[in-house]
């Protein structure tokens, strides 16, 4: 069961369009997860630890728009600082599958 939020609410969470522009594996996490280096326009790069390697490949990711949310605190992951999420849903294998536009956008753009 959901919580009702606010709109002023959901105001407070900044999701952004990017592209990825590099990948990298991440055999310190706990869970099998990529380090991701995203291209938010104006906003600049930044780094995300993504748990997507069960349906992705670092070849799949590279130059993919994704949606992330990018005013979280950075969080420091085994020793690496992932500074944005990257939204995804669990399907019925709990694998994520990315959000991501339906046509290309440009970076940075905000989410609405």
């Amino acid at each position: 069961m959901s919580t009702t939020i606010s709109f002023e609410d959901f105001t407070k969470v900044d999701i952004r369009i990017g592209t990825i522009i590099e990948v990298a594996d991440f055999p310190k996490a706990r869970k099998p997860a990529y380090q991701l280096k995203i291209d938010f326009g104006t906003l600049g790069i930044k780094n995300s630890s993504a748990q997507i390697t069960d349906l992705y490949s670092k070849k799949e990711l590279l130059n993919r728009q994704i949606t992330a949310i990018v005013n979280f605190k950075p969080k420091q992951i085994a020793n690496f600082m992932s500074e944005c999420l990257v939204l995804g849903v669990a399907n019925a294998k709990g694998e994520i599958v990315l959000l991501k536009a339906s046509t290309t956008i440009k970076n940075g753009e905000q989410v609405s």
